[in-house]
């Protein structure tokens, strides 16, 4: 039996999904693809995890759509469905972390811009080469690409189809936050602890909100945070009884 092309660990909450296929750069394919969604799939149930990591094994997080396939003419099971996938994953109602060293074209550049925020490594790379090879996007690039790091620049990239390094992602905020390769997995866990401390509630509905307001004007914006406001969590009293725990013996 052939390994997953997608490898999923748990521990204590966070989730690590793993493009799983380092002998080709995890370049993607639609049987990578499959696994992912089914794992996307997956975690919208699991009340288990509170935040998913998304990163790729070996040298990179990805190379990027497998030309292999696109020359061959891919199957898949409905047009747009790559895309589909993406927005599963975009939407799911817990935080996700791409965390991306080494390679990050193109298709992979999709996928990582599908997550909540990008953590680079110091060896990170990053490029949209669909001009290169006479393609457009189907899988987000022009939508996402302008609303992360705006219009110009992404025409920038897209038209030159450069390559930059994680000091310039993170210039133009396409890349949070850039760590050393030899830190980077220590420091996209307590990334994640930090986030997992807070309440499971609350990110989903922020999720929810961002994406309910994104692009809107300023005024109908604060009207729907009004509006559809989804009040407070159950672990609300919890939180609140905890710190007040903590703050009166700091006192003491």
């Amino acid at each position: 039996m052939s390994e997953a092309l997608v490898l999923r660990q748990d521990n204590d909450g966070l989730a690590t999904l793993t493009l799983n296929r380092p002998d080709k750069l995890k370049s993607l394919t639609v049987g990578m693809f499959h696994e992912l969604r089914q794992h996307v799939l997956d975690l919208q149930k699991d009340d288990s995890i509170g935040c998913v990591i998304l990163r790729g094994a070996g040298k990179c997080f990805s190379a990027g759509h497998d030309l292999g396939d696109i020359a061959e003419g891919e199957k898949v099971p409905s047009p747009g469905w790559h895309s589909e996938t993406l927005r599963l994953m975009e939407r799911l109602p817990k935080p996700v972390i791409a965390a991306v060293h080494g390679h990050c074209y193109t298709g992979a550049l999709e996928v990582a811009l599908a997550a909540d925020f990008i953590i680079a490594s110091d060896t990170a790379r990053f490029g949209d080469t669909h001009a290169k090879w006479a393609l457009t996007p189907i899988w987000g690039m022009s939508q996402r690409l302008p609303r992360r790091v705006g219009v110009a620049t992404a025409k920038r990239l897209m038209f030159t189809a450069d390559m930059i390094d994680a000091q310039e992602a993170f210039r133009i905020g396409l890349a949070e936050q850039v760590v050393a390769a030899d830190r980077f997995d220590e420091a996209c866990d307590a990334l994640a602890r930090r986030i997992l401390e807070n309440s499971p509630f609350s990110h989903a509905a922020n999720k929810r909100l961002l994406e309910a307001t994104d692009a809107r004007d300023m005024d109908s914006g604060l009207q729907w945070e009004v509006l559809n406001c989804e009040g407070t969590g159950p672990d609300m009293q919890d939180r609140i009884a905890a710190f007040t725990r903590k703050t009166k013996k700091a006192k003491t």
